[in-house]
C-alpha cells in the first residue's frame, strides 16, 4: 500500500499548479467574451482572479464563480446607452453615400466620442486612485500580475503605479491597432485601418496610407490627452502615456497570420488568434429540429455581433425578403421590430450558439458584420462569409477574408433585396468560397500547441519571473528622430555636405593656383 501510495504522489505531483494572483482591466461588448476565456481557464489551474469593474458596466457582473469582483464608483464611459447612440450616429452617417465628405464626418464623429469615453474614463480612474480603501486592498493583495485589454488604460496606469507585472490581452488600444503602436510597421506595406488596402499597394494608395497614417496620430494625441495630468501625478512628470503603454512586459495578440497580412513584429508578441474557438456543441433541442427540418438544401445564419441587435427598419425589410426566397432555412440574431417580410424560413432570435451553429455539418453560410471573434470562429469551421461591414475594423477584416476568396463584402447602405439575394446565391454555389475557407481552418488549426493553452503558458510565464523584461525592446525611450535615425541622416548628411563643400575649395584653389603659374610663365 505505501508503494502504491509513493507511485499515485508521483504521478500527482506534475500536476500541481502554485496559484497566483491575477488583477483583470476588462474591456465591455465582444471584448469581454474573450477576456473571459482567459479568465474561465485561469481559474480552472488555480489561479485567484479579480476583476475591477464600473458602475456602469453591462457585461462584467459582479457576482461570479470564476472571480472577485471589485467595482469602481465611477463610470467608466462605456454605458451601454452611450455605445448604442455612438454606433446608430456612425450608421446615419454612412447612409448618406461614399464621400470625402462622409470620410470627415466619421473621423470627427469618432475623435469627439473618442474623446469624451476617454474624459470619463480619466475621472474612472481618478476615483479609483483616490479610494483608499480599495487602492489598500489592491496594494495588500500583492498581485503577481495585472492582465489587460487596453482600449481603456486603467490597468496600465496601475500597473505602472503599483509596479507589477503587465499583460495586455489586445488586438485595438487607445492608441489605434496594437500592431502599429509597438512594431516596426513600414506604411509601404502595412496597411493603415480603414484603408481596405491589402500589403501590395499602389504609389497612390501608399499616399493615402500615410495621410491616414497622420490623421490617425493627430486623433489619438487628442483622445490620450485627458490621462497626462493623471501620468504625471500618480507616475511622475518625466512618464507620459505612449511610453508607459509600450513598456508591457507580453501582448497576446488576438490575430495569427492565416488572417493577417505578414508583417516585422516583436518577441514579446504571442498570436492566440482563434484561442476562442472550440469544437461544436450539440445544440439546444428547438434549434436542432430547426436546423435538421432544412433536409439538403442546409442552414444560414447571421449576426451583427454583440452590440449590433437591429438594423434601421427599410434595410432589415429588404434582408428578411431576400431571405425568404432561399431553400435555405435561416437562423438571424435580431432584437429588433419584426420584419413584414420575414418569410417562413426565417428564425429570429434574441441570442444564439454561434460557434455550436458554425460548427453544425448543416451550416452552409455566415452572414457577418466582420467582428475578429466572429470571422475567426467561421474561419475555425470553415464556413464561408457574406460580410455586411458597419463600423470600426469590420471592413478591414471581412476584407482580409475577400482577399483569400474565402468570402464576399456587399456595402449593405447601398444593397437591395435582389443584390443581397444574388450575392448569398453566389457563396452559396460557388465551391471555391467554401474551399477556400476551409483551407483557412486547416491552416488555422494546425498549431504546434492549442492558441490558449499557448497565451495562458505565457502569463504564468511572466508570473513566475516577475515580467519578461528580456523579451521588450528599448525603443520606447527613444523620441521619434532617434528612433527613425533623423538625427543619424542631418549628421551624416551635414557631413557629407562638409566634405564636399572642403573638396570643392581644394580644387578651386588648386585651380587658382595652377591657373597663376601658367599665367606667369606665359608672361
Amino acid at each position: 500500500m505505501l508503494w502504491a501510495l509513493y507511485v499515485t504522489l508521483c504521478m500527482l505531483l506534475p500536476c500541481i499548479v502554485h496559484g497566483g494572483k491575477v488583477l483583470v482591466f476588462p474591456m465591455e461588448g465582444s471584448h469581454w467574451v474573450n477576456m473571459k476565456v482567459l479568465i474561465e481557464e485561469l481559474h480552472s489551474r488555480g489561479h485567484e482572479i479579480t476583476v475591477v469593474r464600473s458602475t456602469d458596466s453591462w457585461y462584467v457582473k459582479e457576482n461570479s464563480q470564476l472571480y472577485t469582483s471589485l467595482t469602481v464608483n465611477f463610470p467608466s464611459g462605456f454605458d451601454e446607452k452611450l455605445l448604442s447612440d455612438y454606433i446608430s450616429n456612425l450608421l446615419e452617417i454612412q447612409r448618406q453615400g461614399k464621400s470625402a465628405w462622409t470620410r470627415f464626418s466619421l473621423e470627427i464623429e469618432n475623435t469627439q466620442k473618442g474623446i469624451e469615453i476617454n474624459r470619463k474614463c480619466s475621472e474612472m480612474i481618478q476615483g479609483l486612485m483616490e479610494d483608499e480603501i480599495k487602492m489598500k486592498f489592491i496594494r495588500d493583495s500583492k498581485f503577481d500580475l495585472i492582465l489587460t485589454d487596453p482600449v481603456i488604460p486603467t490597468g496600465v496606469i496601475i500597473a505602472h503605479y503599483l509596479g507589477v507585472p503587465l499583460v495586455y490581452n489586445v488586438r485595438w488600444a487607445t492608441l489605434g491597432e496594437a500592431h502599429l503602436s509597438f512594431a516596426p510597421s513600414p506604411l509601404s506595406y502595412i496597411p493603415m485601418t480603414g484603408t481596405m488596402f491589402s500589403d501590395k499597394m499602389s504609389f497612390f494608395e501608399r499616399v493615402i496610407n500615410v495621410l491616414v497614417y497622420a490623421m490617425g496620430y493627430i486623433q489619438v494625441s487628442y483622445c490620450v490627452s485627458p490621462y497626462q495630468s493623471l501620468i504625471e501625478k500618480y507616475l511622475g512628470p518625466d512618464n507620459d502615456y505612449f511610453s508607459i503603454f509600450l513598456k508591457a512586459d507580453l501582448w497576446l495578440m488576438r490575430v495569427d497570420f492565416v488572417f493577417e497580412f505578414p508583417r516585422p513584429t516583436m518577441p514579446n508578441v504571442v498570436y492566440m488568434g482563434g484561442f476562442q474557438c472550440k469544437p461544436a456543441k450539440p445544440l439546444p433541442p428547438h434549434l436542432e429540429d430547426f436546423v435538421q427540418s432544412s433536409g439538403e438544401h442546409g442552414v444560414i445564419i447571421m449576426s451583427l455581433g454583440t452590440l449590433i441587435g437591429s438594423l434601421p427598419h427599410d434595410l432589415s425589410e429588404e434582408i428578411a425578403a431576400a431571405f425568404a426566397k432561399l431553400p435555405q432555412k435561416v437562423i438571424w440574431r435580431y432584437t429588433g421590430d419584426k420584419p413584414s417580410t420575414l418569410g417562413n424560413n426565417t428564425l429570429l432570435v434574441e441570442w444564439m450558439p454561434q460557434n455550436d451553429l458554425l460548427g453544425h455539418p448543416k451550416t452552409k453560410v455566415f452572414v457577418a458584420h466582420g467582428g475578429t471573434n466572429g470571422v475567426q470562429e467561421a474561419m475555425y469551421h470553415g464556413v464561408p462569409i457574406l460580410g455586411l461591414p458597419l463600423i470600426f475594423d469590420q471592413p478591414d477584416n471581412l476584407f482580409r477574408i475577400e482577399e483569400r476568396q474565402a468570402g464576399k463584402i456587399i456595402d449593405i447602405f447601398t444593397m437591395n433585396r435582389d443584390i443581397f439575394y444574388e450575392s448569398l446565391q453566389e457563396v452559396l454555389h460557388e465551391p471555391s468560397y467554401r474551399n477556400n475557407m476551409q483551407r483557412l481552418s486547416r491552416l488555422h488549426r494546425d498549431h504546434a500547441m492549442n492558441p490558449l493553452n499557448n497565451a495562458i503558458f505565457w502569463i504564468e510565464f511572466v508570473m513566475r519571473h516577475k515580467g519578461a523584461a528580456h523579451l521588450r525592446t528599448e525603443s520606447y525611450k527613444m523620441p521619434w528622430y532617434s528612433y527613425h535615425s533623423v538625427d543619424v541622416i542631418f549628421f551624416l548628411g551635414g557631413v557629407c555636405f562638409l566634405t564636399l563643400i572642403c573638396l570643392v575649395a581644394l580644387f578651386q584653389s588648386l585651380y587658382k593656383t595652377c591657373f597663376t603659374r601658367v599665367k606667369r610663365k606665359m608672361n
